[in-house]
């Protein structure tokens, strides 16, 4: 599995696929249900100061080839996640990444010490839910998304990535001001805002109305945010996300720029997606005589 080793940031990680959060629960709740070996790292659900009740259903639904979202983060706080889900971190077979959210900078800052206090491995910054009750979406500005990394930078010394939106205006803007922060790498993307209504009954497939939508249509818009970071910022490692569904998908995304990649809706669809997906890209880089996937990063070629 040599390699298959990929670096990002100051983290080594034994493949470049990474279980996205949200999509495993705390990942100690799918040890059984996924192959946790075939990731280098996977992300927990994000957790917030205090409980969040989340959204009202329906909150979920298919939407074409991809589907909608509007959990609204819906988690137990961060002194109960860390007391009922640390102890079972240091068990996992795979780098438990931790994911903080919050409605200011402080309540970040109050997450990630409780994320590092519990062991997890590294802390990711959701900046970007699309459907939180508060309406705040910090990735769309770099001022509040540098400032809510700040704090976090300030709050722990584990390495602290930052997952931004689609939605962003200018998103090369803001993923410079989140690594000028502290940042030592940027997820790129999160879902995108969507909507769905049912012909027949003229309602929303969300109670919501509006959520998140995710799944292979996202694909190109993510990869186009990892092309445009990736050359604007060459410095800066990025995390692609956003419709993988086969090794296709990853080789994809490491020729755009990526040194890593999530997996996300897949897993709604098939939990074990990873192993699958993780031999599809060992078997392109036997077909195609790559020794290691670091020679596939950002080696796409011009017209």
């Amino acid at each position: 599995m040599t390699g298959l080793v990929t670096v990002v940031g100051p983290i080594a990680l034994r493949t470049p696929l990474i279980a996205a959060s949200g999509t495993l629960g705390s990942v100690a709740d799918f040890r059984h249900a996924a192959d946790l070996t075939a990731y280098g790292a996977a992300v927990a659900k994000s957790v917030a100061p205090e409980a969040w009740p989340g959204r009202p259903a329906p909150r979920i639904a298919p939407a074409g080839r991809g589907m909608l979202n509007s959990i609204g983060i819906q988690n137990p706080g961060i002194d109960a996640w860390a007391a009922e889900i640390g102890p079972d971190l240091g068990a996992l077979p795979v780098p438990v990444w931790g994911s903080a959210v919050a409605h200011d900078p402080e309540g970040f800052a109050v997450v990630a010490k409780g994320l590092d206090a519990a062991g997890v491995a590294a802390v990711e910054v959701n900046l970007s839910c699309p459907n939180l009750e508060s309406g705040r979406l910090f990735a769309l500005d770099p001022k509040d998304s540098a400032a809510v990394v700040a704090a976090v930078r300030a709050a722990t010394t584990l390495p602290v990535g930052a997952k931004l939106s689609p939605n962003a205006e200018r998103v090369v803007d803001v993923a410079d001001a989140v690594a000028a922060a502290g940042a030592d790498w940027v997820v790129l993307t999160n879902t995108v805002w969507g909507a769905a209504f049912d012909p027949e009954t003229r309602r929303p497939h969300l109670a919501a109305v509006t959520g998140g939508y995710s799944g292979p249509p996202l694909k190109p818009i993510a990869i186009r945010c990892v092309w445009e970071v990736s050359r604007a910022l060459p410095g800066l490692p990025v995390i692609g996300c956003g419709g993988v569904m086969d090794g296709r998908d990853v080789v994809e995304y490491l020729i755009a720029g990526a040194s890593a990649v999530q997996l996300g809706t897949v897993h709604f669809r098939e939990p074990r997606a990873g192993r699958r997906i993780l031999r599809g890209l060992e078997r392109f880089l036997e077909r195609h005589r790559i020794a290691t996937v670091a020679e596939l990063i950002g080696s796409a070629r011009p017209w």
